[in-house]
């Protein structure tokens, strides 16, 4: 049976707990028990992206992501999809630079269905996996990536500005999707290497959240995921660590037909699970999130040089977080306006810090977004997982506020005036070349799980 328990019920997690397990072949499971809904949310995390990757076979933990729904010994074609739906459940899974997760969220007593749908694939999946399989999938990539980047106004603004600020054989110089040469490059042979190297349970999360009986549900994961063998041929991913600052602006003009100008840039900050982090989380919060931040009110209301200005955090624990500024102009405003505006506002934030209302007004926005990620069954899985995998301690979800509530303004001041500066950033400038007649109205940087992770279809 499974080995190993501990539970906790720390400060400032709202009375959340969770259990952990770990099964004699290497798998983690974490167990987090809520019956406010008849509802169960099942999480598997495997500790593999594009940062695991090596040249020549970029998209490739993408790709396999995709492949993962297409069949395994026990259900064919579309049938994962076709059970978890036809029992009332929910489904998907992506991929980022760090991992590849998948997910159900089911009624309660349809939770040993996606147990064993799991289990299924995770043991058996080598067994569908075939060319026909494999053909039909990187169609699907490729055409999600003339969808999402190639064909859409700023499509490659964020594979652009990675390049930019992670050095060519730097493990996050590429982006999931991959290149279209390279995901034509990609065999049968990769794809099942690929598979034995990093979709073995030692290798993988399992959370399970909801209205769970705990004892049931981890003897159903010891009975389909138990007998599955762990792998050690893994390798750990390359060096990520890179100087805390660029050394120098890297710029990069772009001109396409897009509805209007805009500034991007990529500015090089603290790696994800550091104090450092949250201080540089909160400060791109007073600056650029939401109606009410700095830029926006500079820019947008007060300026009327934009129509769209936001500053948000993509964390990475692997590397350097990028701190994304996105401005989109109004008008025929030149972009050398917006920049002159931007780089004052930054200024002024590293000299002055934030006031004391804006510290108050980001830190609740950060502890509301926490809040919302913990309050369905799916996102505390998500959250679950996310820290077991990235920081090895699963609890750590359940008290992550606190940590941010922790930072001071002196800390964010100083985080602005150490990595928000010119010498730390690469900038994309986007030029038309065509007039369009209807201005930007795109997504900011606070979307930036979706420039980052690439949805199954």
């Amino acid at each position: 049976m499974p080995m190993g328990h501990t539970a906790t019920a720390e400060a400032g997690s709202g009375g959340l707990t969770a259990t952990e397990h770990r099964l004699a072949n290497g798998l983690r499971v974490v167990l987090s028990e809520d019956h406010l809904t008849p509802v169960a949310a099942v999480c598997l995390w495997y500790d593999v992206g594009s940062r695991h990757e090596v040249k020549g076979r970029t998209g490739l933990a993408h790709l396999f992501e995709h492949l993962m729904f297409q069949g395994s010994k026990q259900v064919q074609g579309n049938g994962h999809f076709e059970l978890v739906q036809g029992a009332g459940g929910s489904l998907n899974g992506t991929t980022s630079f760090e991992r590849t997760n998948y997910f159900e969220t089911m009624p309660a007593h349809q939770l040993e269905l996606a147990l064993w749908l799991e289990a299924d694939r995770m043991g058996s999946l080598l067994s569908a996996l075939d060319d026909e399989s494999m053909e039909n999938q990187r169609d699907v990539v490729k055409n999600e990536r003339r969808q999402r980047y190639d064909n859409v106004p700023y499509g490659t603004a964020f594979e652009k500005l990675t390049a930019l600020s992670y050095p060519e054989g730097h493990p996050y110089h590429h982006t999931p999707i991959g290149s279209m040469a390279d995901l034509d490059a990609a065999t049968l042979e990769d794809a099942r290497n690929f598979f034995r190297t990093y979709y073995a349970p030692n290798n993988a999360v399992l959370s399970v959240v909801g209205d769970i009986d705990p004892e049931e549900t981890l003897a159903w994961v010891e009975k389909y995921f138990g007998s599955i063998p762990s792998h050690d041929g893994k390798q750990p991913p390359r060096d990520g660590s890179l100087p805390d600052v660029i050394g120098k602006e890297l710029r990069e003009v772009v001109e396409e037909d897009v509805p209007a100008r805009a500034l991007m840039a990529a500015y090089r900050l603290p790696e994800d699970g550091t104090r450092a982090c949250d201080a540089a989380d909160l400060a791109l919060t007073v600056l650029g999130s939401g109606e009410s931040s700095r830029l926006y009110n500079r820019l947008v209301r007060r300026d009327r040089t934009a129509v769209a200005a936001g500053f948000g955090l993509l964390r990475l624990a692997g590397a350097p977080s990028l701190g994304w500024l996105d401005v989109k102009t109004s008008g025929d405003v030149e972009v050398p306006v917006i920049e002159a505006a931007v780089d004052e506002e930054l200024a002024r934030f590293a000299e002055e810090g934030p006031t004391e209302e804006e510290m108050e007004r980001a830190q609740a926005q950060l502890e509301r977004e926490w809040l919302d990620r913990l309050a369905t069954v799916a996102g505390r899985a998500d959250e679950l997982c996310r820290y077991a995998v990235l920081f090895g301690d699963p609890q750590l979800a359940l008290t992550a506020v606190g940590r941010v509530l922790d930072v001071t303004a002196e800390e964010v001041k100083a985080a602005a005036a150490a990595r928000l500066r010119p010498d730390n950033r690469a900038v994309l400038v986007y030029e038309p070349v065509a007039d369009t007649a209807d201005a930007a109205d795109t997504a900011g940087p606070e979307a930036t799980d979706e420039d980052e992770e690439e949805a199954a279809k």
